[in-house]
């Protein structure tokens, strides 16, 4: 028998402070300064922050709701309460009107810390917020802008003068530690409850030497919002690895990051793909930069959708800062699988190695992954039949929030979760994500991956961003348009031609719309939702003829 004890991030605070209470959280703030402190005096806060919520009067299991971008105080908040029995509703921001009201009363929060700037997101629906009984402006008093929020008061005045020292509660580690919600792409967010054991377990696998290896030696910089999924679980994982921590706050356009990565020594970066295209871009187009300025990265992590093949290309080869794909989702905390070189890999030729780097990777250590046809039957691991990818993990959510239609539309009987995603895998256990159930698009009976066509034409170097929908067609069900953000000169014709060297005709778009900007979910990542409701209401479908 062994020893045994409770599971909780709790443990984590805790190994920071005995460990590493002088390492540094580094924040860059909206005027352009930048707030330093270390691991040690954010436990200190952390401290004052549960001491404010005893006061206050949050029972154990009681909601707060945090409105915020990545900075020290939002962090502050991913352990007071959870550390001290309660939980955090990470709300996004952009989310509609109508969604932020409803998980908020779902969630039934009773504290709200917002960030200045979001106030104004807070006031048309504060009247429909049945549970918020107050507001905490994450600023000092200064900070609060005038508003019609109430009552309101100032995150440094809530938790000033309370003790700097907390006797942290035996919690179980399967309380809820935090909620998150589904962005909502395809339809009502959907509550996602973490546990403690599910994000120490988690936590664990997530700084593995075959996940993201983050030890206590990396600089770390979640560009990824912390209020998506953990920000991709990056704050616990260096908390209890001790990695020093640089946080954006709002600076998250590349023209900002850029300096950030420079003058703090970023070694692990996380973010979209979208963001890291256009770095690429500001150092292409700069005078003044060149690709040495990202030479302390050792790591580019991309999750949210798959990079183009060009991008992970030049990544290696320009700025010697490699690309690591990760995949998850909100459900599973969000980690399943990344990318892995293996050894039997490393044995094939290099244009070999590199195609299986395009692909989303090997299942995690403590992953299991299926793949399952429309007739729930296993598929062969050959890199090339298609299946839904259903997965297990220890970390991985078993059920919906209050939601249980959801729950049994998405969970197996026998305990998978059905992710929604279609995937190959490969002889050597290479996932490769070729698209959503719901993006996929079925044409004459055959399906063609809407991201395969996508990562081509964003490859082509005429093509700043573009993204690929099925829209209904008289005769095939459906077909591909393709939505291009061209630079000047590119034609239709070029980009037929291009795409016919590798794929099959009937495989390229019906029609290539150009446009300004390719619109964006609230997470980054391409809206096809709102690009197929638009077609479809000014088009309704691509005639035969077509």
């Amino acid at each position: 028998m062994t020893m045994d004890y409770e599971l909780t991030i709790t443990t984590f605070l805790e190994r920071a402070r005995d460990l590493f209470s002088h390492k540094e959280i580094v924040t860059a703030l909206p005027d352009g300064s930048t707030h330093r402190y270390t691991y040690g005096d954010a436990y200190e806060r952390i401290c004052q922050l549960a001491h404010a919520l005893d006061e206050y009067g949050m029972a154990p299991g009681d909601r707060s709701g945090v409105m915020a971008v990545n900075h020290f105080r939002h962090y502050e908040l991913y352990f007071g309460p959870s550390c001290s029995e309660r939980s955090i509703h990470m709300v996004n921001h952009r989310l509609p009107e109508h969604h932020l009201v409803t998980i908020i009363n779902e969630a039934a929060d009773r504290l709200l810390f917002v960030d200045p700037q979001f106030v104004d997101v807070l006031e048309p629906i504060a009247d429909d917020l049945e549970t918020v009984e107050q507001y905490v402006v994450l600023g000092d008093a200064d900070d609060v802008p005038e508003t019609s929020l109430s009552p309101v008061t100032d995150y440094e005045s809530f938790i000033a003068g309370y003790d700097t020292d907390y006797d942290w509660p035996d919690v179980d580690e399967e309380t809820e530690s935090a909620l998150c919600y589904t962005s909502g792409t395809t339809g009502l967010p959907k509550g996602v409850q973490y546990t403690h054991r599910g994000q120490f377990l988690h936590t664990m696998m997530h700084s593995h030497v075959d996940v993201f290896a983050v030890s206590e030696s990396d600089v770390v910089m979640p560009v990824v919002p912390m209020f998506h999924v953990n920000g991709w679980g990056f704050p616990y994982t260096t908390t209890f690895t001790g990695a020093k921590i640089v946080l954006p706050g709002q600076h998250t356009d590349p023209d900002d990051l850029i300096p950030i990565i420079q003058d703090e020594e970023v070694t692990i970066a996380a973010a979209v793909p979208t963001v890291w295209m256009e770095v690429d871009r500001i150092i292409e187009e700069s005078d003044d930069l060149d690709p040495g300025v990202l030479n302390t990265l050792h790591d580019v992590l991309i999750g949210g959708s798959s990079p183009p093949e060009s991008l992970i290309r030049k990544y290696d080869e320009v700025y010697e800062a490699p690309i690591s794909q990760g995949y998850g989702m909100t459900e599973a905390s969000p980690h399943l699988a990344n990318t892995l070189v293996t050894t039997e890999v490393q044995q094939l030729s290099e244009s070999e190695q590199d195609r299986l780097r395009m692909k989303a990777g090997v299942p995690a250590p403590g992953v299991q992954i299926r793949l399952r046809d429309e007739d729930g039957e296993p598929v062969p691991h050959d890199g090339e039949t298609p299946g839904e990818v259903q997965a297990r993990a220890p970390w991985l959510a078993g059920e919906y929030y209050e939601r249980p239609d959801a729950t049994e539309a998405s969970f197996t009987d026998d305990g998978w979760f059905m992710s929604g995603d279609v995937a190959t895998i490969d002889e050597y256990g290479y996932i490769d994500v070729v698209d959503r159930l719901d993006d996929v698009i079925k044409s004459g009976g055959e399906w063609i991956s809407s991201i395969e066509l996508e990562n081509a034409l964003i490859g082509h170097d005429g093509v700043a961003e573009a993204t690929v929908i099925g829209v209904p067609h008289e005769k095939w069900q459906e077909r591909p348009v393709a939505y291009v953000v061209p630079d000047d000169g590119l034609t239709v014709e070029t980009l037929r031609e291009y795409l016919l060297a590798s794929f099959p005709k009937w495989w390229l778009p019906d029609r290539f719309e150009f446009v300004d900007e390719v619109p964006k979910t609230t997470t980054g990542k391409f809206d096809k939702k709102e690009l197929v409701e638009a077609f479809e209401s000014e088009y309704g479908s691509l005639p035969v003829e077509e």
